[in-house]
């Protein structure tokens, strides 16, 4: 397999791979088509923002209402939603707006980026929210590096976990492949607020988010210990995804019908 997306590749990812998915927001890295270090430094910022926004309302959730758990699973979800709309409003012409490994790699498998671009973005997302969580700390007064202890281990954790993030690829690829990337952000942001609640992970669904959030022993936080299955549950999702696209959207089209 070659590494120009459709060019050469395997026939049952040419079918999928189109030049105009290429180029939109979250199955490819922006209209703007910008150089790779702009688009890598896109990544990174807004891996950042976003793992603030999660850890930095999760402490403050805590700050402001410490005895009502449930009201501060609902003020971090609302600043994590309303964060991923913006972001993904800001730089889903810059980069993408992918901020989260398995959108990469599901693009990647898909056709519609390189091994090259994808590696690189990986690296991106994840240093950019592990700094987004040293961030979070010191506003909020905390130690740079604060490892959570917060253990979050069970087959109902990683089950939550393989559902999350099947959903949140096929809310991106069912908007984008039926002509709707413009309401990707609204969806993106609509889905992950729904899965803070409806599942028992609250819905990380985002390696690199999972491993960031072990840098802040807060409302937010996993323990090291934990992440791992995190990130296999999450893989997992993305492998069921992938059947699932070429199941139900086998012929994107760039335009709603």
């Amino acid at each position: 397999m070659t590494d120009r997306p459709g060019d050469g590749a395997d026939p049952a990812l040419r079918n999928l791979a189109q030049p105009d998915l290429a180029h939109e927001v979250e199955t490819g890295t922006g209209a703007l088509q910008l150089s790779l270090g702009r688009r890598l430094a896109a990544e990174a910022l807004g891996s950042g923002f976003l793992i603030v926004a999660v850890i930095g309302s999760g402490i403050m959730a805590t700050n402001l209402s410490p005895d009502d758990v449930g009201l501060q699973l609902l003020e971090n979800s609302f600043a994590t939603m309303g964060a991923l709309v913006g972001l993904i409003l800001m730089f889903g012409a810059v980069s993408g707006a992918h901020f989260n490994p398995v959108v990469t790699l599901l693009d990647r498998l898909l056709g519609s980026t390189t091994t090259k671009e994808t590696g690189l973005y990986v690296v991106a997302q994840t240093v950019g929210a592990c700094l987004g969580a040293v961030v979070a700390n010191l506003m909020f007064e905390l130690p740079a590096v604060n490892l959570s202890t917060k253990d979050r281990s069970s087959p109902a954790l990683w089950l939550s976990e393989v559902v999350a993030t099947v959903g949140l690829l096929l809310v991106i690829h069912g908007c984008v492949r039926t002509g709707r990337a413009k309401v990707v952000p609204f969806a993106v942001g609509l889905w992950i607020g729904g899965a803070y609640w409806f599942t028992s992970s609250t819905s990380f669904a985002n390696p690199a988010v999972t491993v960031a959030r072990t840098l802040s022993d807060s409302f937010a936080g996993i323990a090291p210990s934990s992440a791992p299955m995190f990130i296999v549950a999450q893989l997992v999702g993305m492998a069921v995804a992938l059947g699932l696209v070429r199941l139900f959207y086998p012929h994107p089209t760039p335009e709603a019908p």
